[in-house]
C-alpha cells in the first residue's frame, strides 16, 4: 500500500502523487544545477538516494555531490547513498531484461528495505539506451510498466536523457511513459503521458507489425 505523499521539491516545484519523471538536459551543468537541490533535500530529509550513472562518471558524480555539501563517504557507510553503474543495473550479463529490471526496481522501492529509510529518491541516467544493444522498445516497455511499481510507493524516480542523443520519435515514446517531465529546467505535468494499460497494447501491436520506435532517428 502506498503511504501518504510527503513534501518533495523538484526543479523548484512541489511534487504531487505522480513521481515518475523524465528529464531532458542539454549538458551536465544544467542537469546538476536542476537536480542537486532535490538530491540535497533528500539527504537532509533522511531519504535514501539511489543514483545510476555510467562507470566513467562515478568519480565526477561523487565530486559534484561533495561540492553541494553532501558527505558521500558517510552516506555510503550508513546505507543512505547507493551509487550504481548503468551496466550493472540495466545491462547485467550484457543484456537488458525487462522482467529482471522490474524486480530490481521493486527491490529498490520503499527505501530498498533498509532500516530507517522509508523512501528512495532515484536518479537514473539513461544515455546508455541511445547506444547500447537492447532494442529501444524493450526500454520503453519497461518505462511504461514500471509505473505500476511507483504507484504503490512514495519514491521519486527521475530518468534523465541527454538532449540530442535521442531522435524525435524516441523522445515522444519516452514522454508517453512518464507522467511528469522536466524541459528547460522546469517541471511540468506531461500532457503526452499514456497510462500503461493503454500504452502497452499499442506498443505490442506496433512490435508485432515490425514498427519499432527508433532511438536516434
Amino acid at each position: 500500500m502506498k503511504s501518504p505523499a510527503a513534501p518533495v521539491t523538484l526543479a523548484g516545484a512541489p511534487l504531487g502523487e505522480a513521481r515518475h519523471v523524465c528529464a531532458f538536459f542539454g549538458s551536465d551543468e544544467e542537469e546538476y544545477r536542476v537536480l542537486l537541490p532535490f538530491v540535497k533535500e533528500g539527504f537532509d530529509a533522511g531519504d535514501r538516494a539511489v543514483h545510476v550513472v555510467e562507470s566513467h562518471r562515478c568519480a565526477d558524480h561523487l565530486g559534484r555531490l561533495a561540492a553541494a555539501g553532501i558527505d558521500t563517504a558517510a552516506a555510503g557507510e550508513r546505507g543512505q547513498l547507493e551509487l550504481r553503474t548503468s551496466a550493472e543495473t540495466y545491462l547485467r550479463d550484457g543484456r537488458f531484461d525487462t522482467e529482471r529490471m522490474l524486480a530490481t526496481f521493486e527491490g529498490l522501492a520503499g527505501g530498498g528495505g533498509a532500516a530507517g529509510f522509508a523512501r528512495s529518491r532515484m536518479v537514473c541516467r539513461m544515455d546508455w539506451a541511445a547506444e547500447r544493444r537492447p532494442a529501444f522498445d524493450d526500454v520503453i516497455e519497461f518505462e511504461s510498466r514500471v509505473n505500476d511499481v511507483w504507484r504503490r510507493h512514495d519514491d521519486v524516480v527521475v530518468c534523465t536523457y541527454r538532449t540530442g542523443r535521442f531522435g524525435g520519435d524516441a523522445v515522444v515514446n519516452i514522454m508517453r511513459t512518464h507522467p511528469l517531465v522536466i524541459v528547460g529546467g522546469t517541471l511540468r505535468r506531461n500532457p503526452f503521458f499514456v497510462p500503461p494499460e493503454r500504452f502497452l497494447p499499442e506498443l505490442r501491436a506496433r512490435r508485432a507489425q515490425g514498427d519499432v520506435p527508433p532511438r536516434n532517428a
